[in-house]
């Protein structure tokens, strides 16, 4: 754990960390979330039968858009150039869930953890509003980031998470 916080300055105010004079490195971050529902309601998402349109392909092209637009989500996030976003939503076994995650890469400055959380929360969102009319019981949670890799932190991957393709950054 880190002894201060970055984000506040001396005074306790909060500030934007300056990232100006960081090496621009290989970051890769990947988060999921669960969107908890009635199995009726993953059945008629899996099948097509929401009368708003493709659920997942839209909670996907969401979730994108949002990692992309983190900094205008977060107010302390900065801005920065993504290299890429990937988002899979995909049922649970059980039938009760949608699980999503999220993996963004960039070459910067600062890590892309917020990107990624953004991304599977704005998913999860999308769900919820495509689907409120046959099943407002849902509850969008879990949302955490199962791994990191890139910067003077290194590499994290979150006790208990199963992952794959995190490579060695540049």
């Amino acid at each position: 754990m880190a002894d201060e916080l970055t984000h506040l300055d001396r005074h306790g105010r909060a500030r934007m960390v300056d990232v100006g004079n960081k090496p621009i490195t290989h970051r890769i971050c990947v988060a999921r979330a669960e969107i908890r529902m009635a199995n009726e309601t993953l059945a008629r998402i899996v099948e097509g039968r929401v009368a708003k349109g493709d659920v997942l392909a839209t909670a996907r092209i969401a979730g994108i858009q949002a990692a992309k637009r983190t900094g205008e989500w977060i107010p302390l996030a900065h801005p920065m150039p993504i290299d890429a976003v990937e988002v899979m939503l995909e049922p649970s076994p059980g039938g009760d869930a949608l699980l999503v995650e999220a993996r963004v890469e960039a070459h910067w400055r600062t890590g892309v953890e917020m990107e990624a959380m953004v991304a599977v929360s704005a998913a999860g969102l999308t769900v919820y509003d495509m689907c409120k009319a046959v099943d407002r019981g849902m509850v969008i949670g879990r949302i955490r980031l199962v791994a990191k890799q890139g910067g003077r932190s290194g590499r994290f991957v979150r006790e208990g998470e199963e992952i794959s393709g995190m490579e060695a950054p540049d």
